[in-house]
């Protein structure tokens, strides 16, 4: 495909819904074992979704996935996972049951339910206390100082990632998640000074009976200033409830290593913890979605999908003549 003129085959998947138009939308692109980083990257930006994903053959698993936001690849993406595994199923790619992709962290075990839920394991999980004071992450959140402190005896600042880190920051009720009035370059500036992808915002204060918590996920440094529904984040997430015991009343973990100063712990699992989480996102950007998080020994995530546009791209030409040399 790399001499340009050729046509790839897209899909957009709605990912952590059962409805279209909601959820976080997710590109696909099949076949793509001849696009180069180029035109991976080209694609992706004309989607303007917050992450693509690519999907080739692999001599270790099922498929080889890699992800692209409109401006730069990482290294996992829980949404577009789940957009793979639905659009694979629908397709006939891929038969209920478990399987396998390798990604940028490692082969990770996926599996399609009967019910047509996708899960995926993400990475082996490590939370890490930092060191911020809560009038800078409130200025960059544009939230109420008092209302982050409110609830840091107990919830401290972390990173936490089970795939990509995110900066985690509770606060108190829902109605600081919604009036949150972010500053994109502050966010990017805090997310960058901690080694996070973005910050996720999350209050207990859900609006569902049955969910666990209701989130706000921003990634400016990503390309993607705020995304609908994070599964990437929700996963990370539950390993941080897990590291600080916020069922069980007390922090779980067992130191692992530092880095700048801060704490990494593995997290462990208190057994008589619920072992399943609901996520609410995404109601801010009217694209509501709910993430389910598995967290009991390894952390889960999972979720449902639907196929809301297929079509083709044409794949554009990868020109020396366009590298500028310095």
């Amino acid at each position: 495909m790399n001499d340009g003129g050729d046509t790839a085959s897209v899909e957009l998947v709605d990912a952590f819904t059962d409805e279209p138009l909601a959820g976080n939308p997710a590109g696909v692109v099949f076949d793509a074992d001849e696009l180069v980083d180029e035109q991976c990257q080209s694609i992706a930006n004309e989607l303007s979704v917050s992450e693509t994903a690519f999907a080739s053959a692999s001599d270790d698993a099922d498929y080889r996935l890699r992800y692209f936001t409109p401006t730069q690849e990482v290294d996992l993406c829980g949404h577009a996972t789940i957009g793979t595994l639905v659009a694979a199923h629908e397709s006939g790619r891929l038969e209920p049951g478990p399987a396998t992709i390798e990604t940028n962290v490692g082969v990770l075990d996926v599996e399609i339910e009967p019910d047509d839920t996708a899960w995926m394991t993400q990475d082996a999980p490590t939370v890490r206390e930092v060191d911020l004071t809560y009038d800078r992450v409130a200025d960059a959140l544009g939230v109420d100082v008092a209302a982050l402190s409110g609830v840091g005896a107990d919830l401290p600042l972390a990173v936490s990632s089970t795939g990509l880190p995110f900066l985690i920051v509770p606060i108190t009720y829902l109605q600081d998640v919604g009036g949150a009035e972010p500053d994109m370059a502050k966010i990017e500036a805090l997310a960058t000074d901690v080694d996070a992808t973005g910050v996720y915002l999350f209050t207990f204060d859900a609006l569902e009976a049955d969910s666990t918590l209701h989130g706000r996920m921003f990634a400016p440094g990503a390309g993607v200033p705020e995304d609908p529904v994070t599964g990437t984040a929700s996963g990370a997430a539950g390993a941080y409830l897990r590291r600080f015991g916020a069922f069980s009343g007390g922090s779980t973990g067992t130191i692992t290593a530092g880095a700048g100063g801060d704490t990494s712990v593995a997290v462990s699992i208190d057994e008589s913890e619920p072992t399943e989480l609901v996520m609410e996102q995404g109601h801010y950007v009217d694209r509501p979605g709910r993430v389910r998080v598995r967290v009991d020994g390894d952390v889960r995530v999972g979720g449902q999908g639907v196929v809301s546009l297929t079509g083709e791209v044409v794949v554009p030409p990868v020109d020396d003549d366009d590298i500028i040399e310095g």
